[in-house]
């Protein structure tokens, strides 16, 4: 089973079973994952230690697509992995970073991954303090997208960002502006045979139409 949840901020207090009572059936063999702004690997120090250790006592995987607040220098100290035909970053034995451009095999289901997006606020926020420069794909994650992708016939069951497409994007009234992510996940929506396409980043749960889902709290079951 894999499900699917928006953006957490460090507050994992949705994976309560209390709250998500689903878990009760679940093994490490199934899954949530995060849409980005997982927020856990925040501190990068033992600060972290509590509730990352928390997610990993859970009976399910958690996986997370970073989103633009991160702490991108803690992220980078976790070591790249291979994980179901992807590069992952391994936070704890089952909690993994799903990383930017890749593609994985999962429940014999095709995922196309694409965390970051553009922080509207840095004005008011500082490099590497409480804002990473990091937040936005490089021209390298941009161009490993495209080959994965190309790799596997641009054919995928489902994709998984923290921001939208720039033509859903400017649908909404939270973070609506066009960037050079939102612009390339355009293209890739209009080049790419996918069944559903899933995301996080504005704060709200809505069915935008048949493919397209935007969720924060709500955890959908999605295979």
């Amino acid at each position: 089973m894999i499900y699917v949840t928006g953006d957490t901020h460090g507050n994992f207090l949705r994976f309560q079973l209390e709250h998500f009572p689903e878990q009760a059936g679940m093994t490490k063999e199934d899954m949530v994952i995060i849409a980005g702004d997982f927020g856990g690997v925040w501190f990068g120090d033992s600060r972290d230690n509590e509730a990352l250790d928390w997610l990993e006592s859970l009976p399910f995987t958690v996986a997370f697509v970073d989103g633009n607040h991160e702490n991108f220098d803690a992220l980078a100290t976790y070591r790249v992995e291979e994980w179901h035909g992807g590069k992952i970053q391994r936070i704890r034995p089952h909690v993994v970073h799903l990383m930017r451009g890749q593609v994985y095999e999962l429940d014999g289901y095709r995922f196309f991954m694409m965390g970051g997006a553009k922080s509207h606020d840095t004005d008011h926020r500082i490099n590497h303090i409480s804002w990473w420069q990091q937040e936005l794909p490089s021209d390298e994650e941009y161009s490993e997208a495209l080959q994965n992708l190309e790799r596997c016939n641009w054919q995928v069951d489902y994709v998984i960002t923290h921001c939208a497409p720039t033509s859903i994007a400017r649908k909404g009234s939270r973070h609506n502006e066009a960037d050079r992510l939102t612009d390339f996940l355009q293209k890739i929506r209009d080049k790419t045979d996918f069944r559903y396409w899933l995301f996080g980043h504005y704060h709200d749960n809505r069915m935008i139409d048949a493919r397209h889902i935007l969720l924060w709290e709500q955890i959908v079951q999605i295979c």
